[in-house]
């Protein structure tokens, strides 16, 4: 029933996703949407990005054709919001994930050969602005060295572009620290801290979570990278990008500085389309049925343990 209401793409869905994601938001974040003014506005901010989030994904997505025309995606996405609402406290890794996915969305977008040197520009320069909110989404620079592999190989130019991109943002970083602070890099720009620390996962809670959430993702994924071979050769790139950003997410978890469910935001947008790409081609309806099921039924259980 609940993949047959998205398995065409409707204005209803989106509706539906955002009142959910409000809903899950306003509960994340009640004692700050109700103090003073000032937190009131910057709390309301943090909301308008996580929606913002449902959009981007589906703008991404169906400009470059990275799923048929449904809203298995977006319904993905916003139950991963459900299984680990605490990404929506924290204002930095949302700000540092809207940018990953600024950069996500122009790599992918590489596949049509238009505007080459100014998307890869684009790519480095938002994958910095989000190294400024959360140093380990540096990581994500990797996936640019891949979209270079693939769009690049023998433009010499096209390598240099990306790191343009960057040095762009550290001489803007420069110029506000000279004018505001009168020093050139504060030590609290980039802050690199990791933890290796899993004992906060050491509870019934995160257990049941996990276990959903990494059987679903090793078990598309898999099918994902098998089902690359078959897929257009314009648009295999862009699916390859889209898994090794999965990856580098599931990297970035494993060594942040904070571990409370939050880290796992920036698997959020490649794991919707992966799992979008596998619910579309499941023939039988109760096996889908049970893949969504779990990822909604996991978070109530979890509230009781």
């Amino acid at each position: 029933m609940i993949t047959s209401i998205f398995s065409k793409s409707k204005p209803i869905n989106f509706i539906m996703v955002a009142v959910f994601v409000v809903i899950l938001f306003v509960f994340s974040n009640f004692n700050q949407l109700f103090t003073d003014v000032n937190t009131s506005l910057k709390t309301t901010l943090k909301l308008a990005i996580a929606v913002f989030f449902i959009f981007l994904l589906d703008f991404i997505i169906s400009k470059n054709n990275l799923t048929k025309k449904n809203g298995y995606a977006i319904m993905t996405f916003g139950l991963l919001f459900g299984l680990f609402p605490e990404v929506l406290r924290y204002s930095d890794l949302l700000f540092a994930n809207l940018f990953v996915l600024f950069a996500l969305r122009r790599l992918i977008s590489l596949q049509t050969n238009l505007h080459t040197k100014k998307k890869f520009f684009d790519a480095g320069f938002w994958i910095m602005m989000a190294t400024l909110f959360y140093f380990w989404a540096i990581l994500f620079f990797a996936v640019v060295i891949v979209a270079l592999i693939y769009h690049s190989k023998n433009n010499l130019k096209n390598v240099i572009i990306p790191f343009v991109g960057v040095a762009t943002v550290i001489l803007l970083l420069i110029a506000y620290n000279i004018i505001v602070y009168d020093t050139y890099i504060k030590p609290t720009n980039f802050s690199r801290y990791a933890s290796v620390d899993y004992s906060v996962y050491n509870s019934g809670e995160f257990i049941l979570k996990f276990t959903v959430l990494f059987t679903s993702f090793i078990w598309t994924l898999i099918y994902f990278f098998r089902s690359i071979q078959d897929k257009n050769k314009k648009l295999k790139p862009s699916f390859f990008l889209i898994a090794w950003s999965s990856v580098i997410a599931i990297l970035i978890a494993i060594i942040a500085p904070v571990k409370n469910g939050s880290e796992f935001i920036f698997l959020f947008a490649p794991f919707s389309i992966i799992m979008a790409n596998y619910i579309e081609v499941v023939s039988e309806k109760w096996f889908k049925e049970v893949f969504i099921s779990l990822l909604i039924i996991v978070p109530i259980v979890s509230l009781l343990l």
